[in-house]
């Protein structure tokens, strides 16, 4: 607190003198006849708001119009599509009577659990600070802010473990390709083998989006957080934030979807650890089990 009120006071009273000595005559015109109380501000301005007229404006209509309309089509749209694919097709629904696989060991289930519950917080707390005036503001934005702090350290630690326990399987293959043409086949109510390995190609997008993109976000939470950089650095830390942000969230719901809705069944596999055998035959028939 220091730190500011020092360099507030020390400008104020600057400014004062400047404005003082303007009035009476004291102070000098400076060059084309600006005076000199008009460029020391405009100097001060540049070096504390930026670049206002390139940036600050955009940065402000960002904010204000463009990131709450955008995280609303994200919450609405997405799940109305999702809506629309479960009455229409349908979920997949597979025999678990049969041979099971086990797939998942305990610890990458509890690395699993603890990312997802942090992220959801993540993705509560963050629509909660994005519509904060709209949820009266207080003490309300406050609380979102700290458990949004709390739930990003904690997904951070996990999304390592993550990162490094799945990452092989991971990797790019040239059957993901096919994969995404064909969407998973979930555009069909046919039961065809689909192209995949232990995790399919729209697991693979979901999982470098939540640790490459996690990271990125994690930094400019950072900066959003503590402002160690200059304006600009800190606009343009929001702006990407907030794009990433959103992307997260439509990506995480897809998530949720093909796991609690799409098919029947599958989110049993990240609590037991074991996938019905039927199951893989047909959306992981490339995985070598």
């Amino acid at each position: 607190m220091k730190k500011i009120i020092l360099p507030g006071c020390i400008l104020f009273l600057t400014m004062a003198g400047l404005a003082i000595a303007q009035s009476s005559g004291q102070l000098p015109k400076a060059v084309g006849s600006e005076p000199l109380l008009t460029v020391a501000y405009q100097q001060i301005n540049a070096n504390f708001t930026g670049e206002w007229q390139q940036y600050g404006q955009l940065f402000t209509n960002l904010q204000q119009f463009l990131f709450p309309r955008l995280f609303l089509l994200v919450i609405t749209i997405v799940p109305v599509i999702f809506f629309f694919h479960y009455i229409a097709i349908g979920p997949m629904v597979f025999d678990h009577s049969g041979k099971q696989v086990y797939c998942y060991n305990l610890f990458v289930r509890i690395v699993h659990w603890c990312a997802a519950l942090s992220f959801s917080l993540l993705v509560i707390t963050g629509l909660m600070i994005i519509y904060a005036s709209l949820l009266g503001g207080g003490a309300i934005g406050i609380m979102a802010r700290t458990i949004h702090l709390l739930s990003a350290v904690v997904f951070a630690g996990f999304a390592v473990f993550m990162f490094l326990v799945w990452i092989k399987d991971m990797l790019p293959a040239l059957y993901d390709l096919k994969w995404m043409i064909i969407m998973g086949g979930y555009l069909s109510k046919e039961k065809k083998p689909v192209p995949a390995g232990k995790f399919n190609a729209g697991q693979k997008m979901w999982f470098w989006l939540a640790t490459l993109g996690g990271a990125v976000m994690a930094v400019t939470g950072y900066f959003l957080y503590s402002f160690p950089a200059n304006i600009d650095t800190l606009r343009l830390s929001a702006v990407i934030h907030n794009f990433l942000g959103a992307a997260m969230i439509a990506m995480f719901i897809i998530h949720v979807y093909m796991s609690m809705a799409a098919i029947k069944g599958a989110l049993g596999s990240m609590i037991s650890g074991y996938k019905a055998e039927a199951e893989l035959k047909i959306l992981h028939s490339k995985f070598k089990y």
